[in-house]
Protein backbone atom coordinates (compact mmCIF):
# COMPACT_ATOMS: atom_id res chain seq x y z
CA UNK A 1 0.00 0.00 0.00
CA UNK A 2 2.89 2.38 0.83
CA UNK A 3 6.50 2.10 -0.30
CA UNK A 4 8.99 4.69 0.94
CA UNK A 5 12.50 4.65 -0.55
CA UNK A 6 15.41 6.81 0.64
CA UNK A 7 13.09 9.62 1.76
CA UNK A 8 14.79 12.90 2.64
CA UNK A 9 13.31 16.25 3.59
CA UNK A 10 14.65 19.59 4.76
CA UNK A 11 12.58 22.63 5.68
CA UNK A 12 13.48 25.87 3.91
CA UNK A 13 14.55 27.40 7.22
CA UNK A 14 16.72 24.45 8.22
CA UNK A 15 20.33 23.51 7.58
CA UNK A 16 19.96 19.76 8.08
CA UNK A 17 17.61 17.05 6.87
CA UNK A 18 14.77 16.38 9.32
CA UNK A 19 14.12 13.14 7.41
CA UNK A 20 17.44 11.50 6.61
CA UNK A 21 17.08 8.76 4.02
CA UNK A 22 14.45 6.45 5.53
CA UNK A 23 12.89 3.48 3.73
CA UNK A 24 10.00 1.21 4.71
CA UNK A 25 6.97 -0.62 3.34
CA UNK A 26 3.43 -0.91 4.64
CA UNK A 27 1.30 -3.82 3.50
CA UNK A 28 -2.37 -3.50 2.67
CA UNK A 29 -4.58 -4.17 5.67
CA UNK A 30 -1.95 -3.74 8.39
CA UNK A 31 -1.57 -1.19 11.17
CA UNK A 32 1.88 0.38 10.95
CA UNK A 33 3.07 2.19 14.07
CA UNK A 34 5.54 5.07 13.68
CA UNK A 35 7.13 5.83 17.04
CA UNK A 36 9.63 8.40 18.22
CA UNK A 37 10.13 11.38 20.55
CA UNK A 38 9.03 14.90 19.72
CA UNK A 39 11.20 16.30 16.95
CA UNK A 40 12.15 12.89 15.58
CA UNK A 41 10.38 13.41 12.24
CA UNK A 42 7.06 11.61 12.76
CA UNK A 43 4.73 14.45 11.81
CA UNK A 44 6.92 15.54 8.91
CA UNK A 45 6.84 12.01 7.51
CA UNK A 46 3.09 11.87 7.91
CA UNK A 47 2.68 15.21 6.11
CA UNK A 48 4.76 13.88 3.22
CA UNK A 49 2.77 10.65 3.03
CA UNK A 50 -0.49 12.62 2.91
CA UNK A 51 0.77 14.97 0.19
CA UNK A 52 1.06 18.13 2.29
CA UNK A 53 4.82 18.44 1.78
CA UNK A 54 6.00 17.83 -1.77
CA UNK A 55 9.60 19.08 -1.89
CA UNK A 56 11.12 15.82 -0.72
CA UNK A 57 13.73 13.66 -2.38
CA UNK A 58 13.47 9.92 -2.81
CA UNK A 59 10.27 8.09 -3.62
CA UNK A 60 6.93 7.80 -1.79
CA UNK A 61 4.46 5.50 -3.50
CA UNK A 62 0.94 5.49 -2.06
CA UNK A 63 -1.45 3.00 -3.68
CA UNK A 64 1.03 2.75 -6.54
CA UNK A 65 1.26 6.50 -7.25
CA UNK A 66 4.02 8.97 -6.35
CA UNK A 67 2.33 11.09 -3.68
CA UNK A 68 3.70 14.40 -4.96
CA UNK A 69 1.76 13.77 -8.18
CA UNK A 70 -1.43 12.65 -6.46
CA UNK A 71 -4.76 13.58 -8.00
CA UNK A 72 -8.21 13.93 -6.47
CA UNK A 73 -8.99 10.27 -6.98
CA UNK A 74 -6.10 9.22 -4.75
CA UNK A 75 -7.22 11.58 -1.99
CA UNK A 76 -10.63 9.93 -2.06
CA UNK A 77 -8.84 6.83 -0.75
CA UNK A 78 -7.23 8.63 2.21
CA UNK A 79 -8.55 9.46 5.66
CA UNK A 80 -6.61 11.75 7.99
CA UNK A 81 -7.07 12.56 11.69
CA UNK A 82 -4.30 14.67 13.19
CA UNK A 83 -3.77 15.14 16.92
CA UNK A 84 -5.14 18.70 16.90
CA UNK A 85 -8.62 18.59 15.34
CA UNK A 86 -9.39 21.04 12.55
CA UNK A 87 -13.13 21.48 12.92
CA UNK A 88 -15.60 24.30 12.35
CA UNK A 89 -16.50 25.34 15.88
CA UNK A 90 -19.50 27.48 14.87
CA UNK A 91 -21.15 24.46 13.27
CA UNK A 92 -22.72 21.47 14.99
CA UNK A 93 -21.19 18.00 14.85
CA UNK A 94 -23.72 16.92 12.23
CA UNK A 95 -23.06 20.02 10.14
CA UNK A 96 -19.32 19.39 10.31
CA UNK A 97 -19.70 15.84 9.06
CA UNK A 98 -22.06 16.84 6.26
CA UNK A 99 -19.70 19.61 5.15
CA UNK A 100 -16.59 17.44 5.12
CA UNK A 101 -18.54 14.62 3.51
CA UNK A 102 -19.28 16.88 0.54
CA UNK A 103 -15.56 16.84 -0.33
CA UNK A 104 -15.57 13.13 -1.25
CA UNK A 105 -16.75 11.32 -4.35
CA UNK A 106 -17.52 8.16 -2.39
CA UNK A 107 -20.45 6.66 -0.55
CA UNK A 108 -20.55 8.02 3.00
CA UNK A 109 -21.44 6.37 6.29
CA UNK A 110 -24.51 7.94 7.88
CA UNK A 111 -23.35 10.83 10.14
CA UNK A 112 -25.74 9.85 12.92
CA UNK A 113 -24.37 6.31 12.93
CA UNK A 114 -20.80 7.62 13.11
CA UNK A 115 -21.61 9.87 16.06
CA UNK A 116 -23.36 7.01 17.82
CA UNK A 117 -20.25 4.86 17.46
CA UNK A 118 -18.26 7.31 19.63
CA UNK A 119 -20.98 8.37 22.10
CA UNK A 120 -21.64 11.75 20.47
CA UNK A 121 -25.12 11.18 19.07
CA UNK A 122 -26.86 13.02 21.93
CA UNK A 123 -24.59 16.02 21.25
CA UNK A 124 -25.03 15.94 17.46
CA UNK A 125 -26.81 19.30 17.34
CA UNK A 126 -24.45 21.08 19.76
CA UNK A 127 -21.92 23.59 18.45
CA UNK A 128 -18.46 22.02 18.26
CA UNK A 129 -17.06 25.10 20.02
CA UNK A 130 -18.78 23.85 23.18
CA UNK A 131 -17.13 20.42 22.94
CA UNK A 132 -14.36 19.25 25.27
CA UNK A 133 -11.01 18.19 23.82
CA UNK A 134 -11.99 14.54 24.07
CA UNK A 135 -15.28 15.15 22.25
CA UNK A 136 -13.45 16.99 19.47
CA UNK A 137 -10.98 14.12 19.19
CA UNK A 138 -13.82 11.63 18.77
CA UNK A 139 -15.55 13.81 16.19
CA UNK A 140 -12.28 14.30 14.34
CA UNK A 141 -11.77 10.54 14.29
CA UNK A 142 -15.15 9.66 12.81
CA UNK A 143 -14.75 12.47 10.29
CA UNK A 144 -11.64 10.68 9.00
CA UNK A 145 -13.49 7.39 8.41
CA UNK A 146 -16.84 8.68 7.12
CA UNK A 147 -15.93 7.82 3.49
CA UNK A 148 -14.55 4.36 4.33
CA UNK A 149 -10.97 5.19 3.30
CA UNK A 150 -8.63 2.46 2.14
CA UNK A 151 -5.69 4.18 3.85
CA UNK A 152 -6.09 5.92 7.20
CA UNK A 153 -3.56 8.23 8.88
CA UNK A 154 -3.99 8.64 12.63
CA UNK A 155 -1.96 10.89 14.93
CA UNK A 156 -2.36 10.14 18.66
CA UNK A 157 -5.97 8.93 18.21
CA UNK A 158 -6.59 8.34 21.94
CA UNK A 159 -5.00 11.57 23.19
CA UNK A 160 -7.25 13.34 25.69
CA UNK A 161 -9.69 10.44 25.95
CA UNK A 162 -10.84 8.68 29.10
CA UNK A 163 -10.24 4.91 29.26
CA UNK A 164 -13.75 4.00 28.11
CA UNK A 165 -13.70 6.19 25.00
CA UNK A 166 -10.08 5.26 24.27
CA UNK A 167 -11.14 1.61 24.23
CA UNK A 168 -14.02 2.42 21.86
CA UNK A 169 -11.65 4.16 19.42
CA UNK A 170 -9.16 1.27 19.56
CA UNK A 171 -11.90 -1.27 18.95
CA UNK A 172 -13.07 0.69 15.90
CA UNK A 173 -9.49 0.82 14.61
CA UNK A 174 -9.17 -2.96 14.99
CA UNK A 175 -12.46 -3.41 13.19
CA UNK A 176 -11.24 -1.28 10.29
CA UNK A 177 -8.13 -3.44 9.99
CA UNK A 178 -10.31 -6.56 9.85
CA UNK A 179 -12.14 -4.99 6.90
CA UNK A 180 -8.85 -4.42 5.06
CA UNK A 181 -8.11 -0.77 5.88
CA UNK A 182 -4.39 0.11 5.98
CA UNK A 183 -3.56 2.34 8.94
CA UNK A 184 -0.50 4.53 9.58
CA UNK A 185 -0.41 5.36 13.28
CA UNK A 186 1.89 7.85 15.00
CA UNK A 187 1.81 7.82 18.79
CA UNK A 188 3.73 8.22 22.03
CA UNK A 189 1.35 5.80 23.74
CA UNK A 190 3.21 2.52 24.08
CA UNK A 191 0.09 0.63 25.15
CA UNK A 192 -1.69 1.74 21.97
CA UNK A 193 1.30 0.83 19.83
CA UNK A 194 1.65 -2.63 21.35
CA UNK A 195 -2.05 -3.50 21.34
CA UNK A 196 -2.88 -2.13 17.88
CA UNK A 197 0.13 -2.38 15.58
CA UNK A 198 1.12 -5.26 13.33
CA UNK A 199 4.46 -3.59 12.52
CA UNK A 200 6.45 -0.88 14.27
CA UNK A 201 9.18 1.50 13.14
CA UNK A 202 11.21 3.59 15.60
CA UNK A 203 12.50 6.92 14.27
CA UNK A 204 15.05 9.18 15.94
CA UNK A 205 16.59 12.38 14.58
CA UNK A 206 15.07 11.68 11.18
CA UNK A 207 16.58 8.19 10.89
CA UNK A 208 14.82 4.85 11.04
CA UNK A 209 16.47 3.05 13.96
CA UNK A 210 14.73 -0.31 14.08
CA UNK A 211 11.54 -1.95 12.85
CA UNK A 212 9.63 -5.21 13.28
CA UNK A 213 6.53 -6.64 14.90
CA UNK A 214 5.98 -5.72 18.58
CA UNK A 215 6.55 -9.34 19.62
CA UNK A 216 9.74 -9.69 17.57
CA UNK A 217 11.19 -6.44 18.92
CA UNK A 218 10.45 -7.38 22.51
CA UNK A 219 12.10 -10.77 22.06
CA UNK A 220 15.06 -9.35 20.14
CA UNK A 221 15.88 -6.75 22.78
CA UNK A 222 14.59 -8.49 25.89
CA UNK A 223 16.64 -10.48 28.36
CA UNK A 224 16.95 -14.23 27.84
CA UNK A 225 15.63 -15.15 31.27
CA UNK A 226 12.53 -15.96 33.27
CA UNK A 227 11.43 -14.33 36.52
CA UNK A 228 9.59 -16.17 39.30
CA UNK A 229 7.97 -14.56 42.31
CA UNK A 230 6.98 -16.92 45.12
CA UNK A 231 6.01 -16.77 48.77
CA UNK A 232 7.99 -18.86 51.24
CA UNK A 233 7.55 -18.82 55.04
CA UNK A 234 5.73 -15.49 54.87
CA UNK A 235 8.31 -13.78 52.65
CA UNK A 236 8.01 -12.83 48.96
CA UNK A 237 11.06 -14.02 47.01
CA UNK A 238 12.11 -13.09 43.47
CA UNK A 239 14.18 -15.59 41.50
CA UNK A 240 15.56 -15.26 37.95
CA UNK A 241 16.75 -18.06 35.66
CA UNK A 242 18.16 -18.36 32.16
CA UNK A 243 15.65 -19.50 29.54
CA UNK A 244 18.28 -21.71 27.94
CA UNK A 245 17.75 -25.30 29.06
CA UNK A 246 15.03 -24.16 31.47
CA UNK A 247 13.30 -27.56 31.35
CA UNK A 248 16.34 -29.32 32.81
CA UNK A 249 17.55 -26.51 35.09
CA UNK A 250 17.60 -28.14 38.54
CA UNK A 251 17.83 -24.80 40.34
CA UNK A 252 14.70 -23.58 38.53
CA UNK A 253 12.81 -26.81 39.22
CA UNK A 254 13.75 -26.72 42.91
CA UNK A 255 12.64 -23.09 43.08
CA UNK A 256 9.18 -24.05 41.79
CA UNK A 257 8.89 -26.64 44.54
CA UNK A 258 10.16 -24.41 47.34
CA UNK A 259 7.18 -22.10 47.82
CA UNK A 260 3.80 -20.85 46.64
CA UNK A 261 4.23 -19.36 43.15
CA UNK A 262 2.64 -15.91 42.73
CA UNK A 263 3.93 -14.90 39.28
CA UNK A 264 6.09 -16.38 36.54
CA UNK A 265 6.96 -14.64 33.30
CA UNK A 266 9.69 -14.08 30.70
CA UNK A 267 11.69 -10.85 30.94
CA UNK A 268 10.54 -9.16 27.75
CA UNK A 269 11.62 -5.64 27.01
CA UNK A 270 9.00 -2.89 26.88
CA UNK A 271 8.87 -0.67 23.78
CA UNK A 272 10.24 2.16 25.91
CA UNK A 273 13.12 -0.09 27.00
CA UNK A 274 13.86 -0.91 23.36
CA UNK A 275 13.93 2.72 22.34
CA UNK A 276 16.28 3.62 25.17
CA UNK A 277 18.53 0.70 24.29
CA UNK A 278 18.89 1.67 20.63
CA UNK A 279 19.01 5.48 21.04
CA UNK A 280 20.27 6.16 24.55
CA UNK A 281 17.21 8.23 25.54
CA UNK A 282 13.47 7.82 26.05
CA UNK A 283 10.48 8.45 23.82
CA UNK A 284 9.62 11.60 25.76
CA UNK A 285 12.86 13.32 24.81
CA UNK A 286 13.00 16.33 22.50
CA UNK A 287 15.63 17.65 20.12
CA UNK A 288 16.40 21.34 19.85
CA UNK A 289 17.37 21.18 16.16
CA UNK A 290 14.04 19.88 14.84
CA UNK A 291 11.58 20.21 17.72
CA UNK A 292 9.33 22.55 15.73
CA UNK A 293 8.80 19.83 13.17
CA UNK A 294 7.82 16.82 15.25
Amino acid sequence: MITVSNLRFRYDSGSTDVIAGISFQIKKGEIFGFLGPSGAGKSTTQKILTGQLKSYSGSVLVAGAEIRNADRQLYNLLGVAFEFPNLYEKLTALENLKLFGSFYDRKLIDPGKLLGMVNLYDDRNSLVGSYSKGMKMRLNFVRSIMHSPELLFLDEPTSGLDPVNARIIKDIIKGLREKGTTIFLTTHNMNDAESLCDELALIDNGKLIVNGTPADLKLRFGEDKISVTLRREGFRILSEHSLRGIGSDEDFLETLKSGEIETIHSCEASLEDIFIKVTGHGLTGTFSDNSDHA
